[in-house]
């Protein structure tokens, strides 16, 4: 069989076979914590997976009021008013993500 022989359905195939294994490059560091504002919330988590469209979270809060930002990004829980968080891990769309930074405190797991 050559190559340049191969159908779109039998070049599919074998890619489903491959697992589909190319990753993307991304500016995610997996195993990291983010502070992540989407179009309708904000999300504080352990970054998990990165795929094309989504991001996988564990450890996951909402955070509805984050008192004064810059002072959230600073002081991490003691400025916040406001926490919900998640029974279990959340997958959010990546197309739904205003911007991400990083989270240098513990991860927020007590409803406030």
């Amino acid at each position: 069989m050559s190559i340049d022989k191969l159908t779109i359905g039998e070049l599919k195939e074998i890619n489903s076979l491959l697992g589909n294994q190319q990753q993307k490059k991304h500016p995610f560091q997996v195993g990291k914590n983010y502070f992540i504002r989407t179009v309708t919330m904000i999300l504080v988590g352990k970054l998990e997976e990165v795929f094309d469209n989504e991001l996988v979270l564990s450890t996951v809060a909402w955070v509805a009021d984050t008192g004064r930002f810059a002072d959230c990004l600073e002081k991490g829980e003691s400025s916040i008013n406001d926490i919900e968080p998640f029974k279990d891990d959340v997958i959010v769309g990546r197309n739904s993500i205003i911007d991400a930074t990083l989270w240098d405190h513990d991860l927020l797991t007590k409803q406030k």
